[in-house]
């Protein structure tokens, strides 16, 4: 279904460099790339502009604005978001979604990292010392930082300083024009190596899912779309709220297939059930 087409990477923060060897490796595509879409315009990480959409709405709309201008019929897109990891209390993460789009063939496949390997971090900033403390515990200057006057002030703002001459200037420039300084990881990939490592993971869990095709018609893409809980528990025998079973549909013919005991084991620890361990 791909091999052989042309296949356009809707970015301008060169994630490129982990997405296409991997696309064209596993599913012979030629990978080209388009930095003339303004993908900032759907939000930035710095919060000039807010996000209007969910990160998936977001994601779909910079890929198909990408192709439409671009006249490609299949893309890839890719679409971060930093914050408060959703079950680990007290941890960052970094959740990234990847999308190919295929108009040709009516196709959309999503796939998601989400790691606590990041360093999403931001704070005020008191001395110069507070600053190289802060740089030090966040790899500067393998990772870039940005500096502005407060948190939630944008009138000034210098991003991708990755030179302790350079942030020693600006900071200075900073106190001297607003008495103040607030420091934050540059979370655009081509600045942060982390981050670009999981945007990899990502691309890695797309082409398992492009892989994943319907037992019935073969489109690829024959993903989970729902999750059931009821392991039983390997003493009282009672349902737990661990997974039996993941659901699979497929997104052309709407076949589905019910795989049990996904993550290979049929009972659960008695530590997880309500009732021998309430």
């Amino acid at each position: 279904m791909f091999q052989g087409r042309k296949l356009i990477i809707v970015t301008k923060h060169k994630k490129e460099r982990v997405i296409a060897p991997i696309l064209e490796k596993e599913l012979g595509v030629e990978c080209c790339v388009t930095d003339a879409i303004d993908t900032d315009s759907f939000g930035t990480f710095t919060g000039e502009i807010s996000r209007k959409d969910t990160a998936l709405e977001t994601l779909r709309q910079k890929c198909l604005l990408g192709m439409a201008e671009n006249d490609y019929d299949l893309g890839v897109a890719s679409e971060g978001s930093f914050g408060p990891h959703p079950t680990i209390f007290f941890a960052n993460a970094d959740d990234e979604l990847l999308i190919l789009i295929d108009t040709k063939n009516n196709l959309e496949i999503v796939a998601r990292a989400l790691s606590t390997d990041t360093n999403f971090n931001g704070t005020q900033i008191e001395s110069e010392n507070d600053l190289i403390d802060f740089a030090t515990k966040v790899k500067f200057p393998s990772h870039a930082l940005i500096l502005k006057p407060s948190e939630n002030d944008y009138s000034k703002v210098y991003k991708g300083i990755t030179d302790f001459n350079d942030l020693h200037i600006k900071y200075k420039a900073l106190q001297n024009e607003y008495g103040t300084a607030y420091v934050e990881t540059d979370m655009r990939a081509m600045y942060n190596p982390t981050r670009m490592s999981v945007i990899e993971q990502a691309t890695h869990k797309l082409i398992q899912s492009i892989k994943n095709c319907c037992p019935k018609c073969a489109t690829p893409g024959f993903k989970v779309v729902e999750v059931k809980s009821g392991l039983r528990c390997e003493l009282c025998n009672l349902p737990t709220r661990s997974t039996l079973s993941y659901v699979f549909q497929c997104q052309k013919c709407l076949f589905e297939e019910e795989v049990l005991y996904p993550f290979q084991k049929e009972k659960e620890d008695p530590m997880y059930c309500d009732f021998c361990n309430p």
